[in-house]
């Protein structure tokens, strides 16, 4: 029972943590004077683009590999682990939507 629940907490601090970076990220007023004053004045090379969300699509990674080990854990935990990959389900779902989000 203490796997389990290690596992769930893990898995909930990865989720928020990303939701705040995210958050932060994403935050205009913040970024853009400092993108202003740090643009180079000629761009002689283009450096390619990173993915949009880096850390929205490692955290989607982690939380679809812990909803593949908590399906093929043993045992029923009396109806918690249906539940937790029920809660697996619907975070993963609200990633995607953050990773599509500009």
């Amino acid at each position: 029972m203490k796997k389990f629940g290690l596992l769930s907490l893990s898995i909930t601090a990865a989720f928020l943590l990303t939701l705040a970076f995210t958050a932060a990220a994403a935050n205009p007023k913040a970024l853009a004077p400092a993108a202003v004053a740090s643009a180079p004045a000629s761009p002689a090379v283009v450096a390619p683009m990173p993915p949009p969300h880096p850390r929205v699509h490692e955290a989607l990674e982690a939380m679809r590999n812990a909803r593949e080990h908590m399906s093929h854990a043993e045992g029923e935990f009396h109806g918690h682990r249906d539940k937790a990959i029920e809660h697996l389900d619907a975070a993963i779902h609200e990633a995607e939507i953050c990773e599509r989000e500009p």
